[in-house]
């Protein structure tokens, strides 16, 4: 995932503290006006590089996948992210701009007066760090959330298994994957994300069970939630959607199917197959595939299916929502 190789962004503290000390080491080693000409270009020069590296850690996101994109604007908001990226690039010019200032304003023949004037470079440096030590908490933040996201990556095909909670969902993700999975909890939720990873003919597939997201209906999620399906419909290359014709999930066979008929407006463009689970109990449905986990049947055909309905090929990109 781009977002996992993100460096942990400096507080304005930590930054100032580097640069001031290396800027005294600097200074140690020269004497009279030159060692302050040195301090106020090693300070700035830290400064300054240091927060544009933090600019240039961050993806562009003109050019990200969508996927991306609309998960990183529902953890925190890409005109948000940009707004504090912005600020950041602004003071790494600013204190490059102010090293070169106030070493043209140190006075020759008065060592006192020049120390002064570094002096009042390093608080000018200060304020401007000061002014964005917010903007560089809050991308710290931002990359912590988007790290705690789980590897989903857009170029691999992605098989989204939905319905409510307790049709087998993980189970069938746990079952097929075996060991192979992952969970971690997404940064706008409690909620926990699974997703198992399985081989066809060589090619990797990710399954994605997202609890909390497609286990309800779109008017009972929030803003941030229903923006993180956004994200999602842009990952699904196809949609196994399970129904518990038993209803010992807890769920009525009618909510169900109005949260299929959601599903299927949601995911519009790509394939939505219906799996009956549980069929061992009852099969009082209309679906593409039965199966039942308990009893270990039909888990490789509803995989095969939705295998077979992404129609992948190793040389080509999956169709996906743009």
């Amino acid at each position: 995932m781009i977002f996992e190789d993100l460096p942990t962004t400096p507080t304005s503290d930590e930054l100032l503290d580097k640069a001031f000390s290396r800027a005294a080491r600097a200074g140690r080693a020269k004497s009279g006006l030159e060692a302050q000409q040195s301090m106020l270009q090693t300070s700035s020069n830290i400064l300054s590089d240091n927060l544009m590296n933090v600019v240039t850690a961050w993806p562009d996101f003109d050019e990200v996948d969508p996927f991306y994109y609309e998960l990183a604007d529902a953890v925190a908001g890409v005109d948000d992210i940009r707004a504090s990226l912005s600020e950041v690039a602004w003071a790494s010019r600013k204190t490059k701009e102010l090293g070169r200032d106030y070493q043209g304003k140190l006075p020759r023949g008065d060592l006192d007066a020049a120390r002064k004037v570094r002096k009042q470079g390093f608080a000018r440096m200060g304020s401007v760090m000061d002014e964005v030590a917010d903007d560089l908490q809050f991308l710290n933040d931002v990359r912590n959330d988007l790290n705690k996201f789980p590897d989903i990556r857009p170029d691999e095909p992605a098989i989204v298994v939905a319905g409510y909670p307790n049709v087998g969902k993980s189970s069938f993700v746990n079952t097929l994957t075996n060991a192979r999975n992952e969970t971690a909890s997404y940064p706008f939720t409690t909620k926990e994300v699974r997703v198992g990873h399985v081989e066809r003919d060589h090619i990797r597939y990710q399954l994605v069970d997202t609890p909390g997201l497609l286990d309800r209906p779109a008017d009972e999620r929030n803003d941030i939630e229903n923006q993180a399906v956004s994200a999602i419909t842009h990952l699904a290359d196809a949609v196994l959607f399970f129904i518990d014709a038993s209803e010992t999930c807890g769920y009525e066979l009618e909510d169900q199917q109005a949260l299929l008929n959601d599903i299927e407006a949601i995911f519009d463009d790509v394939p939505v197959i219906t799996v009956c689970n549980k069929s061992d109990l009852s099969t009082d449905t209309a679906a593409d595939y039965y199966m039942s986990i308990e009893n270990d049947e039909n888990l490789d055909t509803v995989l095969d299916a939705a295998v077979d309905a992404i129609g992948f090929e190793a040389d080509l990109p999956p169709s996906r929502k743009e």
